[in-house]
């Protein structure tokens, strides 16, 4: 695992918006592999500007959404359609048909997140897949456990997910107790992997991720495995 120990936040937006846009001009049908949260917003941001600048193109460009909350209509201002349409999607001149978030209203789950799992392999895999990285180490919706899920399933989230995500809620009985999400199979599929994190609140977890053992108590230490994954993190979250 490569480490980019960036000076804050915007340096860390910067970095991932290189090596996204490198992606996308060394292959201009690149599939990409998103995520939400506050953390990639920057990222999202700056490639908005790259876009409308002529730097780089979407047009061609397929995307896949790590997870979305269950049940949760797209239309809702907390999911993560929404969320993806107005920080990146409306932004770029990328065809919405191309880009792919887990139905929240799926009638059929598990047959949901099947199909998922097979747009991907028909898209021809994930080129570059996007993380971040929750306190308590999970990546997309894969929480700590005794096991991990492979592929993309509906999954119950804990109690400090729940807690992280109440803030863009009015009230904590709001937070969905269950989400669509990619597995950790999925995501390590990806030939390439960024994942980002910043500010101290990441400092344990990251530094566990980088010096700890590979263990379903931290999901992201399952990253150590995979060939070609880069840490970008900030000053505060990144701890010697």
């Amino acid at each position: 695992m490569r480490v980019i120990v960036c000076e804050n936040y915007d340096e860390v937006s910067k970095e991932a918006a290189k090596i996204v846009a490198s992606e996308v001009i060394l292959k201009p049908n690149a599939v990409l592999g998103l995520a939400t949260g506050s953390t990639p917003v920057g990222m999202y941001k700056l490639l908005a500007e790259m876009n409308k600048n002529g730097e780089i193109d979407f047009k061609d460009v397929k995307s896949f959404n790590l997870d979305e909350y269950y049940p949760m209509s797209a239309d809702n201002d907390q999911s993560y359609r929404y969320f993806m349409n107005e920080n990146l999607f409306n932004h770029i001149n990328i065809d919405i048909n191309n880009t792919h978030v887990l139905n929240g209203l799926a009638k059929d789950p598990e047959k949901e997140c099947a199909d998922f799992d097979k747009m991907i392999d028909e898209a021809g895999g994930i080129d570059l897949q996007v993380l971040g990285i929750g306190q308590n180490g999970h990546i997309a919706f894969n929480e700590p456990d005794s096991f991990l899920y492979a592929n993309t399933h509906i999954t119950d989230l804990t109690e400090s997910t729940i807690n992280a995500n109440a803030r863009f809620f009015e009230k904590i009985e709001d937070v969905p107790t269950q989400a669509l999400t990619m597995g950790i199979a999925s995501i390590l599929k990806a030939k390439r992997i960024i994942i980002l994190a910043t500010g101290s609140s990441k400092k344990e977890v990251i530094n566990d991720l980088i010096n700890g053992e590979i263990s379903t108590n931290n999901p992201a230490s399952m990253l150590k495995v995979h060939k070609d994954v880069i840490l970008i993190c900030d000053k505060e979250a990144y701890d010697k």
